[in-house]
């Protein structure tokens, strides 16, 4: 809280309190009757903050938004209330004029409107259970037990933190204690008594008209229509919260027909995403889609250990957990299929060894240990004998329990239970427990198949989400009077007219609705290798340590169909016979090998070296790229073995848009009338994404800013650096270093030394909380860039963000095409989108499979002043420019990460595709040695780590490894 607004608050309490007669801190507490084995009144002594019965002013006294629940689409203003700056950036209003290009037609969207707010005054509650830091999970379960239910009443809804609502209108404030024994069944615990605190105080009532005020227009958005939201999304939420699983805004119900085991015992589920979102249109609708994640499969812990280790079965894991011993004279190491067993801590576990006892039966796994039930031995009394003995764990199943252990030599599991071991064949793992790790590529694979659906398969799953969520009968919506429109809402879309395509020679193409052509019988429009500057120095190099292998003549071959296939595509091949090396397996000395071998037949430097790699082996191809880039500054195309074998003309074309590029062509333009396109004035397009390693991983996140290179923005140089560890916004210092040297190269290539009059910024991955940290931090960075560079020019910006984190999908039915998916060029401004902000959803592409996902741009900022036909159509046409494709730019974001809500391939403007490809190619550069082995730098950051998790990620990053730029690498489509 900003500090003059805490001042005032506790003003505004001394006042109304010293007008009451009371002191500050202290207020009666109401007489609540409930039975007193379960609870009783208390003396209050815990922290004062929680006391008191003044009413807060929502409007006086701010509510920081990390303190609010996360799953509410809020707008971009909303977060201005945490007053992170002085004077907030305003973001720009949606222009008077919607677009008026194309055709309009009526799109479904997995939305549903609310008909009817709760009319009945709704209290706000402050909650305080103990001493303020318990665990969630305590939480929920001294709110869920007999003693505050029988004192609340019904209706009540809990936040599972601090903030509770009623309609009940309670004046006084409710103290109640809770034993948790008792609630449990089992006897009181007088040496650690399970004994806790609940203080509920009113704070205000809920204004839910201010709700309605916002969406009209007649005040801003502040604390009391966030208040108001909130209150709403936990109505929406809290009777699936307890009935299905809940993972954060979407819910999984147990089903064998909604998931399916993707392997190394971890299954997939399918369940419903649900979120509220304030809408153009003054109306607050429910955004609801299919959501699919992953959770441990419920099976014996032993069987799961072995699936998880990649282990045949458990004689073999009993083995492989052994310590392993790396050479001659070390020290003995934790294996490889020990430390796999990490991932399962933290997860609850179910004892199965003692039915029908009382007791605990759920424990949660602390770690694994070395020892064994053989070798661990503790001291036990035993009856027989009437005297204490040291005996070990296998021994005391069977004598306590009658349980012959099967597998005695595997890890024992410590439990946070204090001395509490366990061997894992007695544990079954708990279910709904989250699998939150990367998946391996098999798992990716089949997650993919489950997860990809056509858009009427997707519509089903979404009338089956309806279901589980029944809001028909929802007893909370009924009790507070809470509505939802039970049929999907429709639009009035524009579908954009698509356009041609210009290839070398004036060939134009139209591609339709269909948003694909092909190269066949097409010149690029700028070869790489040109008359002027025709094909000379290059040199092949194969490399056939893996599975798939090519000879010389296999070779040889392949190179006489991709230059045959180059020149019908109008390279310049000078050079036809370059040399071909094999032989060497390491990768370094191979690009030194084939570097020297091209430059000594040509006289003169390589312009491109070609590699013909045996697999997809990331360890490899990073070696590769990291000595072609950095030590000699040549660009460099990587090929499979398998392709070079089969050489079919798609993948020659395919791989040859990619190589004209690397070599200074392009390969399309969209053909238009103007001569530079949408850009009337000297317009210069930057696009900027920040990559981040996996959960857990202590690699670095990867900053990339991509800028245009040629009047028609077809060709853009990219810049990278290290960016701290998962860090978003672009540090001030990367912004500085990467775009002043390729904005210097724009300026002398393109507009004769001066500045641009105009600046496109694309930023791609923020969401609404950090839209101001964007113009207040990176915008005003590049701007004084700008003015470092000539402070007599003044530019104007254009700011666009470009998300593919969301949940809108378009259904336009017999309005889409062949699949029932929406055309290239659907464009959805009204409905759906933000009440008065200008952004708008833009499918781009036609769907290959699946169902088509839109991209969600925000614009930030105009000072440009563009109409929404100019900023709109141009996203849309230059997605047709992407260099390396025969369809609008797509990318398909799987990544293999856990929470795949849906069919993930969406489309974007180039330039921030181009810097999400830039920040993942630039990941060769990290200064990581090659001695490490073979291993990303994300396993070898990831072993660095202590076995436990108290290692925190390093304060500052190696930068990056520069680029050898002797051959102006740095400005080149290096990273395509």
């Amino acid at each position: 809280m900003p500090g003059a607004a805490k001042k005032r608050a506790k003003q505004d309490r001394q006042a109304a309190l010293a007008s009451s007669g009371s002191d500050e801190g202290t207020t009666q507490a109401s007489e609540t009757l409930v039975n007193t084995s379960t609870a009783y009144m208390y003396s209050y002594d815990g922290p004062s903050d929680v006391m008191g019965s003044v009413l807060r002013d929502p409007a006086r006294e701010p509510v920081l938004m990390t303190s609010l629940n996360r799953n509410i689409d809020l707008p971009g203003t909303a977060y201005n209330l945490d007053g992170l700056y002085d004077i907030p950036a305003d973001l720009i209003r949606r222009p008077s004029q919607f677009n008026s290009s194309g055709k309009a037609i009526t799109v479904g969207i997995n939305s549903y409107p609310i008909t009817q707010f709760p009319k009945a005054t709704v209290y706000q509650y402050d909650v305080h259970i103990g001493s303020g830091v318990e665990k969630r999970g305590l939480i929920s379960a001294v709110w869920a037990s007999k003693a505050v239910q029988q004192a609340l009443g019904i209706g009540w809804i809990f936040d599972g933190n601090k903030i509770a609502w009623a309609l009940k209108d309670s004046k006084e404030e409710k103290r109640i204690l809770v034993d948790l024994d008792v609630e449990k069944g089992m006897a009181v615990r007088a040496d650690h008594p399970n004994v806790h605190k609940v203080t509920i105080r009113k704070t205000n009532s809920v204004n839910l008209a201010a709700v309605e005020a916002y969406l009209d227009g007649k005040m801003p958005f502040d604390n009391s229509v966030l208040e108001a939201i909130n209150f709403l999304d936990h109505l929406l939420r809290e009777v699936p919260s307890k009935r299905l699983i809940a993972v954060k805004r979407s819910f999984f119900a147990r089903g064998t027909e909604r998931r399916i085991l993707l392997n190394g015992g971890v299954e997939a589920m399918k369940g419903v995403y649900q979120s509220i979102r304030a809408t153009h249109g003054a109306r607050l609708v429910v955004n609801v889609d299919v959501s699919n994640t992953t959770f441990w499969s419920e099976a014996p812990l032993h069987i799961l250990a072995s699936q998880l280790t990649g282990i045949n079965n458990v004689d073999d894991l009993v083995h492989k957990c052994k310590k392993v011993v790396r050479g001659p004279g070390e020290d003995p190491v934790e294996s490889p299929a020990f430390k796999d067993l990490r991932k399962l801590k933290k997860n609850k576990v179910w004892a199965i060894h003692r039915p029908g006892e009382p007791g605990e039966k759920y424990y949660t796994i602390k770690q694994f240990s070395q020892m064994t039930a053989k070798t661990y031995k503790f001291k036990c009394f035993i009856k027989a004998t009437n005297k204490e003995e040291e005996i070990t764990i296998e021994q005391y199943f069977k004598r306590r329990y009658n349980i012959a252990l099967t597998w005695p030599d595997l890890p024992l599991v410590e439990t946070m239970k204090k001395g509490v071991v366990l061997p894992m064949e007695v544990l079954v793992m708990g279910s709904a427990q989250r699998y939150p790790f990367k998946l391996d590529d098999r798992q990716t694979a089949n997650m993919i198949k489950f997860a990809v659906t056509k858009p009427n398969d997707r519509l089903a799953a979404i009338e089956t989400g309806l279901q589980m969520l029944s809001w028909q009968t929802d007893p909370a919506f009924k009790h507070y009077g809470l509505q939802i429109q039970g049929t999907m809402l429709k639009t009035t879309a524009r579908l954009l007219a698509n356009p041609q395509v210009e290839f070398g020679n004036k060939n134009v193409v139209n591609p339709g609705f269909s948003g694909r052509w092909d190269l066949k019988g097409r010149k690029f429009l700028i070869p790489g290798a040109s008359t002027d500057k025709p094909l000379r120095s290059w040199g092949v190099c194969v490399m056939n340590n893996g599975r798939d292998k090519v000879d010389v003549p296999t070779a040889q071959n392949f190179i006489r169909n991709f230059i045959a296939a180059y020149q019908a595509h109008g390279g310049v091949v000078m050079n036809k016979a370059p040399p071909i090396i094999g032989g060497i397996n390491d990768a370094a000395a191979a690009v030194e090998s084939v570097f020297n071998a091209a430059g000594n037949q040509s006289m003169m430097r390589p312009q491109i070296l070609i590699f013909m790699l045996p697999e997809k082996a990331a360890f490899q191809y990073l070696r590769i790229k990291k000595s072609a880039d950095c030590r000699y500054g040549v660009v460099s195309q990587c090929v499979q073995n398998l392709h070079v074998q089969k050489c079919q003309p798609q993948y020659l074309s395919n791989v040859l848009m990619k190589f004209n590029a690397k070599l200074g062509g392009t390969t399309a333009k969209v053909a238009s009338k103007p001569p530079h396109g949408h850009f009337p004035k000297p317009t210069l397009i930057i696009g900027a994404d920040v990559s981040h390693a996996a959960p857990g991983s202590l690699q670095p996140s990867m900053a990339a800013l991509t800028v245009s290179m040629d009047r028609i923005a077809a060709r853009y140089a990219a810049a990278c650096e290290t960016n701290g560890h998962r860090v978003e916004m672009i540090t001030t210092n990367n912004i500085e270093t990467m775009i002043k040297p390729l904005l210097q190269e724009w300026c002398s290539n393109i507009n004769q030394g001066r500045l641009p009059e105009h600046v496109l910024y694309f930023r791609d991955g923020v969401s609404e909380g950090q839209y101001q940290h964007v113009l207040q931090q990176e915008v005003r960075d590049l701007k004084r860039v700008f003015e470092m560079v000539n402070p007599n020019t003044v530019v104007k910006f254009g700011v666009v963000v470009a998300s593919k984190r969301h949940h809108i999908r378009f259904f336009p039915g017999s309005a889409g095409d062949k699949s029932q998916n929406p055309h290239p060029g659907t464009l959805v401004e009204k409905d759906v989108t933000h009440p008065f902000e200008y952004d708008f959803y833009l499918n781009s592409h036609s769907a290959i499979q699946g169902t088509a996902r839109p991209t969600h741009y925000h614009v930030l900022m105009d000072e440009i002043g563009m109409s929404a036909n100019e900023l709109q159509n141009m996203i849309y046409e230059h997605s047709y420019q992407y260099m390396r494709s025969t369809t609008p730019v797509s990318l398909c974001m799987y990544l293999k990460y856990p929470l795949l809500s849906s069919h993930l391939l969406t489309v974007k403007v180039p330039a921030v595709y181009y810097a999400h490809l830039a920040s993942n190619r630039a990941r060769a550069h990290e200064n990581i040695p090659a001695s490490a082995g073979p291993h990303t730098s994300e396993e070898i950051m990831h072993k660095k780590k202590s076995a436990t998790s108290s290692e925190k990620p390093p304060t500052e990053e190696k930068p990056l490894i520069p680029m050898c730029d002797i051959t102006k690498i740095q400005t080149s489509m290096w990273y395509i």
